[in-house]
C-alpha cells in the first residue's frame, strides 16, 4: 500500500505541521492524497490534526474525515491513548485503525498517517505505537527539530525502528526561528554521521524551516515518496 507513517521523536515536535506539508507537496504532484491520525486525544468531534492538516494542503474536510475514517478514536481527555480510551471505558482496536487505511488507500493515491506522541505512546496497555509500525509494515518519516534535547531522542528513536526493521524514508528537521544557530548547524550532522556508521547513508535528512500558517513553504518530497 502507498502509505507512510508519520512518526515523532515526541509529542509536539511537529508531525501534524509535516504530515500536512507532505499532503500538500503530493497534490502538487497531481497525486490523490489523504491523512489520517492513528489517534486523537486532547479534543472532541472530528480531529484537531486532520483540520490542521487539511488548512495546510489548501483543501475543504472531506467525506472521510466527517464520518471520523481518518480518525477512528478520538478521545476528550488529554493524555496517552491508552489512558484517554480507559478514562471513556473504551478500549482502542488497532485492527479497526488498519482497516479504515486500507479503505483509504483503496481510493486514493498516498496515505499519509500521522502518529502520536513518540514511538512508544501506548495505543493499549502493553502495545506501543511503534508495535503497530511494525505490525503493519509502514515505512517511516522521523520528525525531528533543533530544540535543545532532540539529539538524544532521535538517536534512540532511530535505533528502536532499526532494531526492528522498520524502512526509515527519511528525517525531517524542523529548524525553529529563534533555534541557537550552532545547536542547529550541528545536530543534522550527528544524524547524518550516525546513519552512515549504521550503514542508512542512504536516508536523506531534511530541513524544514519552523511553520507559519502565513507563509507555508513550498518543499519538495518527491524523493522520499
Amino acid at each position: 500500500m502507498p502509505v507512510l507513517f508519520i512518526a515523532g521523536i515526541d509529542t509536539g515536535i511537529g508531525k501534524t505541521f509535516i504530515t500536512g506539508l507532505l499532503g500538500r507537496s503530493l497534490i502538487k504532484q497531481n497525486k490523490t492524497v489523504i491523512t489520517q491520525k492513528l489517534v486523537q486525544t486532547g479534543c472532541s468531534g472530528i480531529s484537531e490534526d486532520i483540520i490542521f492538516h487539511r488548512k495546510i494542503m489548501g483543501i475543504e474536510l472531506t467525506e472521510e474525515d466527517k464520518s471520523f475514517q481518518t480518525c477512528s478514536y478520538v478521545f476528550e481527555f488529554p493524555a496517552s491513548p491508552h489512558l484517554s480510551a480507559s478514562v471513556e471505558k473504551k478500549r482502542i482496536d488497532v485492527e479497526r485503525i488498519a482497516a479504515s487505511t486500507v479503505q483509504l488507500s483503496q481510493k486514493y493515491d498516498n496515505v499519509l498517517i500521522e502518529g502520536v506522541g513518540g514511538l512508544f505512546v501506548p495505543l493499549t496497555l502493553g502495545y506501543f505505537a511503534i508495535d503497530y509500525i511494525k505490525d503493519q509494515k509502514y515505512p517511516v518519516v522521523l520528525v525531528t527539530s533543533s530544540r535543545l534535547g532532540s539529539i538524544n531522542h532521535t538517536i534512540l528513536s532511530l535505533e528502536a525502528l532499526i532494531i526492528r526493521n522498520i524502512p526509515v524514508r527519511c528525517i525531517i528537521y524542523i529548524r525553529y526561528i529563534n533555534e541557537d544557530k550552532i545547536i542547529g548547524d550541528d545536530s543534522p550532522k550527528v544524524f547524518k554521521k550516525y546513519l552512515k556508521q549504521k550503514g542508512f547513508e542512504h536516508v536523506p535528512v531534511i530541513e524544514v524551516p519552523e511553520f507559519n500558517i502565513n507563509k507555508i513553504p513550498d518543499i519538495d518530497f518527491s524523493s522520499i515518496m
